[in-house]
């Protein structure tokens, strides 16, 4: 494994120190944190919150808003259990300006005891809408009592949690770490230089780390709470920035070391790839047969190729990942495809299976839920040299998976990998001092601004051409009281022979948001058409259960496919013509964009029925209006970076972009010149602080090549 020579710098106590030394940190607790990342000290304190909430002041009922989150007070009035669908308990209570009703699904007797008629509660909850007037579903209370008690002193931060770790224990924890900034606490690696003036999104000079930390922890209550919500506080921006220079150190240095490192040169002696295409059933594209050019260019050299292909939903990047993978087959080497699911793997080995096998080249899958003997049989062939084109998930870079002669590695959708998974595969193939060609491949155009700073390790190849004969997507926005409407045009197609998608953002009922669960949704579904063959995918079923319902959905079996978006990318079945997507004024553009490549697969006539719950806010009405005006991803992907405003909290996981703990590279994109500029300054005079600030955000800094 490559080392960085980092110069020698003093690393603070609580970066060093285990979680498990914090006061009530047992084994038990130390795994639970474990699956959220934490293991140091330092882990905890950039364990940002997802939200805050306001519980400074009582709010009115009669000055309720709904969609707001609010504390409220109140006696009261009735307390009933009903029936209406499923088994509720409903608590009116008043406070002389209004009635509020708190609703609960999971209950219990005594529960229902305590909420007894004259009882004065505190509650805190997100205001809805209900068939009763206002409420809140499953709120947060305690008995108070008639005379006032003392509320909150600062804001309330949100975590993101995993399960068993309540709110409050991990606030408890939080705040014995800020304890520690205290003493020996966590060092700030950017010289006070790149916190001036010009480096801020707003002209703020951004705050030093310390104070960044504190602030985001334990807000006081008359900070700009629409600020934080929007990832706009100069305390939020301080840590974006470091993060983002951090990942932009890391690429750099991965171009600069692969730069210096040797791969096998993989002439097409044989003309394999040549055999390959003319043994496709149809032409490439004129973009297609341009990025085959320059991969073929690449993967001639002896330096390692490291080559982005992107291109809009449906453009043909498989075919030109097995072209590349056929020139690494046509030298005697091998080549491995990593996706992002189970559900994608398969399809792509099924792919490459159809294209290779007339060609006398076995596929090997290797997926996690395998039976042991498919996989040990598999494992042995991959191993041997036997097999020379494997497709697998991330299983292909764990222990225990070993390949004679990995020359390429080709990863589909490497944004839901990162950067240290897709070193990991690579690190397979190094041998004899040589390292494995890369191809990388995403489906989700981003604009030129974006992409030099997500890409930066990487040559771009774009595919901006489909295939003739794909027939454009109509798209239509429909408010979701008119639901009754867009079942009645799922039974048309049905009658039609035609498929049909109806995509959920939840799996199950939230206690909290408005979503339609998928699961709720399917039951709806399957009453409303008792004819049509309904079946639900989400990404908590086994995978064996999830790929039969996929299996049966494209041989015809399946009629309706209910699904969360874990049917996003890669899921290609040509007779599906109808796609509805619930609440997509909560979605991104790229996703969106992303789910309606599902359908219109082929040359049939296909639709996207967009379904949303009024009121819109402006930005909302205007994301759905591009997404129903535009069929092109790069289009799409443009109006996605202007569309971003206060207050929009889409995340870089609908963009098709790094996933990362602080920095959104779209709403953050006014930092990127400077963090750009910053890179250039940490690598020409403060190159020890590099190894520490890329371990601090990512981890593994030795992975990322020569420091110093």
């Amino acid at each position: 494994m490559r080392e960085a020579r980092a110069g020698s710098v003093a690393t603070p106590h609580a970066e060093r120190q285990a979680i498990a030394t914090l006061h009530g940190v047992g084994p038990a607790l130390a795994e639970k944190l474990g699956k959220l990342g934490i293991e140091r000290v330092q882990d905890l304190l950039f364990l940002l919150p997802a939200r805050y909430e306001d519980r400074t002041h009582v709010e009115p009922i009669g000055a309720l808003v709904p969609g707001r989150r609010a504390v409220v007070e109140g006696e009261i009035q009735l307390t009933e259990v009903t029936y209406r669908r499923r088994r509720q308990l409903l608590c009116k209570i008043a406070d002389g300006s209004g009635f509020l009703t708190l609703r609960f699904f999971y209950f219990s007797t005594a529960q229902q005891n305590n909420l007894a008629r004259g009882v004065r509660l505190r509650c805190f909850g997100e205001v809805r809408r209900g068939p009763m007037g206002l409420e809140i579903v499953h709120p947060e209370y305690r008995r108070v009592a008639a005379e006032p008690e003392a509320l909150e002193e600062a804001l309330t931060p949100i975590y993101p949690t995993t399960e068993g770790i309540p709110q409050g224990r991990l606030r408890a924890l939080i705040m014995q770490a800020l304890r520690e900034l205290d003493r020996d606490g966590v060092r700030d690696w950017l010289p006070s230089e790149l916190l001036a003036t010009e480096n801020a999104a707003d002209g703020e000079a951004l705050p030093d780390l310390r104070t960044a930390l504190e602030i985001l922890h334990r807000p006081p209550k008359d900070i700009s709470l629409t600020a934080l919500t929007s990832g706009r506080h100069p305390a939020q921006q301080r840590l974006a920035f470091e993060e983002l220079l951090a990942h932009q150190l890391a690429l750099r240095l991965l171009r600069q070391t692969s730069r210096s490192e040797h791969a096998w040169s993989l002439r097409d002696g044989e003309q394999r790839t040549q055999q390959f295409v003319a043994s496709l059933p149809f032409q490439l594209t004129g973009a297609q047969r341009r990025a085959l050019t320059e991969v073929a260019r690449d993967l001639d050299a002896e330096r390692p190729m490291a080559r982005l292909v992107q291109g809009d939903v449906g453009c043909g990047k498989t075919v030109i990942a097995a072209a590349a993978a056929a020139r690494a087959v046509g030298c005697g080497l091998q080549a491995a495809l990593m996706a992002p699911t189970e559900l994608l793997a398969e399809q792509h080995a099924r792919n490459f299976d159809g294209w290779f096998r007339p060609l006398g080249l076995p596929v090997a899958l290797l997926t996690g839920s395998q039976p042991a003997r498919t996989r040990r049989s598999a494992l042995e062939a991959i191993a041997s040299g036997e097999i020379k084109l494997i497709v697998g998930t991330h299983t292909l870079f764990q222990q225990g998976v070993a390949f004679q002669s990995l020359a390429l590695t080709i990863v589909d959708e490497q944004h839901r990998f990162g950067v240290q998974q897709r070193l990991q595969l690579n690190e397979k193939g190094v041998r004899d001092g040589r390292v494995p060609h890369q191809l990388i491949m995403t489906a989700t155009p981003i604009p030129r601004t974006l992409a030099m700073t997500a890409y930066a390790d990487l040559d771009v190849s774009v595919i901006d051409e489909l295939p003739p004969g794909r027939t454009p997507v109509k798209t239509v926005v429909v408010q979701d009281t008119r639901r009754d409407q867009v079942v009645m045009r799922i039974n048309e197609q049905v009658r039609q022979g035609r498929q049909c998608y109806w995509v959920c953002p939840l799996i199950e009922e939230s206690e909290e948001l408005h979503y339609q669960a998928a699961e709720e949704t399917a039951r709806q579904l399957t009453e409303a058409l008792p004819e049509v063959r309904v079946a639900l995918v989400h990404g908590r079923m086994p995978a064996r259960a999830k790929e039969r319902a996929m299996q049966e959905f494209k041989a015809g079996k399946i009629q309706l496919l209910v699904a969360t978006t874990v049917i996003e990318v890669g899921v290609d079945v040509p007779n599906a013509t109808l796609m509805v997507i619930e609440n997509a004024e909560r979605m991104g553009l790229s996703q969106l964009h992303q789910l309606r490549g599902r359908v219109g697969r082929g040359s049939l006539d296909s639709s996207c029925v967009l379904l949303y719950r009024a009121p819109l806010s402006q930005i909302a009405r205007e994301r759905l209006a591009a997404i129903r005006e535009s069929n092109d991803g790069f289009e799409i992907a443009q109006r996605d970076l202007e569309l971003r405003g206060p207050g929009e909290l889409l995340g870089t996981r609908q963009t098709g972009l790094a996933e990362m703990r602080v920095a959104d590279l779209v709403r953050d994109a006014l930092l990127l010149p400077a963090v750009q500029a910053a890179a250039e300054t940490m690598l020409s005079k403060y190159p020890e602080r590099i190894a520490p600030l890329i371990a601090r955000w990512i981890g593994g800094a030795e992975r990322y090549g020569s420091v110093g």
